[in-house]
């Protein structure tokens, strides 16, 4: 695009200088100059665009890096967090399980409860189960269900 531009600006000087009567050395030398400093001009261009580009490469380059530290935060926390409900069933499977179950259905938020149960010995949480509220027994076997297909699909 840039060089049709000095192309065609060149073409019409030449033309225009061309075209007139009188074409004296003062005119020729003008339109030196002029195509000088127009290649002087594509020169910069070029060099600006090269300098834009290997910013954006860096730039790609960088996001591509933060991308890899998120993911890699996101999988620890994840680890973290697995790592936390399995602390928390082996206490659940040290105390009485209608303690555990009473505690489990006072719970407000099933979803904790459930991976504290998907976490705990089979045995156990079958124990602790049968005290559990209804209630809640109904969304943690929905929660469980769901975190079994996903498991299956995954595999």
């Amino acid at each position: 695009m840039l060089k049709r531009l000095i192309v065609i600006g060149v073409s019409m000087s030449i033309l225009l200088s061309v075209s007139s009567a009188e074409n004296t050395k003062p005119e020729m030398e003008e339109i030196q100059k002029e195509i000088k400093r127009l290649e002087k001009l594509r020169s910069e261009i070029r060099s600006l665009l090269d300098e834009k580009r290997k910013i954006l490469k860096d730039i790609e380059e960088k996001e591509k890096a933060l991308k890899e530290k998120e993911n890699k935060i996101k999988e620890l926390a994840k680890k973290v967090e697995e790592d936390r409900y399995k602390k928390l069933a082996k206490v659940f499977e040290k105390m009485d399980p209608e303690m555990a179950g009473e505690k489990i259905s006072k719970m407000s938020d099933p979803k904790k409860a459930a991976y504290i149960i998907y976490n705990m010995k089979e045995r156990l949480a079958g124990e602790v189960m049968n005290y559990v509220d209804p209630i809640m027994v109904d969304k943690i076997t929905k929660i469980l269900t769901d975190l079994r297909k996903v498991k299956k699909v995954v595999e």
